[in-house]
């Protein structure tokens, strides 16, 4: 059996604090990667990440309605009304670096996708659409949920790359739901899908041997009605179940 561990947010409804994450990512890894999901919790202390690693075939990371804290990847303030999650923050920017050690593969979207680039080293855009010559990559939240996650604009692929293989053309349309974006590129990171922009809408580790993709936009939207999606998927999937036969050895 496969099991990818999903790091949760930490949250309140009501009074009370909850560990949540959105159920279109846990069904994602069951019907795309062929997986079992695990929620994480995101906590301030007292979770053993190596032992829990030890544990995993995989690692998604998922989106959320919160961002990163600036001070993690920059000395600028945050905006107000800007929603944080220093519990997730503390989580998965400690996960990755191990994840990334240990040879776990890594699936990361929207925030898990900023994320990454901030565990290695990288900035990002607080407000994409107030940063010279980007677009409004945000989604109509007056719009249903269809709408939000319909083909917003196209991406043009790395020649060569897995997103490439995965398509099987050099461009495809997705969607686009984020206010944050990537300003400066993390370490050993390689630019695998660029926006009409010039935005990076994906990346890969610059390393064989190890999975990580991570993607701006959302392939976990019924994934398996989505041929690209799924592709993606399916390729985390297969990195998990190979890292399964090297763990069970």
């Amino acid at each position: 059996m496969i099991f990818v561990g999903i790091p949760a947010d930490s949250r309140m409804l009501g009074p009370h604090p909850f560990q949540a994450v959105g159920e279109k990512y846990i069904r994602a890894v069951l019907d795309g990667a062929d997986a079992q999901p695990l929620l994480i919790p995101s906590m301030h202390r007292g979770l053993d990440l190596d032992a829990l690693l030890d544990h995993l075939d995989g690692l998604l990371l998922p989106g959320s309605p919160s961002n990163i804290e600036p001070h993690h990847y920059s000395d600028e303030p945050s905006y107000e009304g800007n929603l944080h999650d220093p519990a997730r923050d503390l989580t998965t920017l400690n996960l990755i670096p191990k994840a990334i050690a240990k040879r776990v593969p890594v699936l990361a979207i929207c925030r898990g996708f900023q994320e990454v680039n901030v565990a290695m080293g990288g900035s990002l855009h607080q407000k994409v659409h107030e940063a010279p010559g980007l677009m409004n990559h945000k989604e109509d939240l007056s719009q249903p949920l269809d709408v939000q996650y319909a083909p917003a604009h196209p991406v043009s692929l790395l020649k060569g790359g897995l997103l490439e293989r995965f398509a099987g053309a050099d461009s495809v349309m997705v969607n686009s739901l984020h206010g944050q974006g990537i300003n400066r590129l993390g370490e050993n990171l390689i630019a695998e899908a660029m926006a009409p922009d010039g935005l990076v809408e994906a990346v890969r580790l610059d390393c064989e041997d190890t999975f990580l993709l991570a993607l701006q936009w959302h392939p976990e939207w019924k994934v398996t009605e989505n041929p690209f999606y799924l592709e993606i998927f399916k390729a985390f999937g297969a990195a998990c179940k190979a890292r399964a036969e090297r763990r069970n050895r």
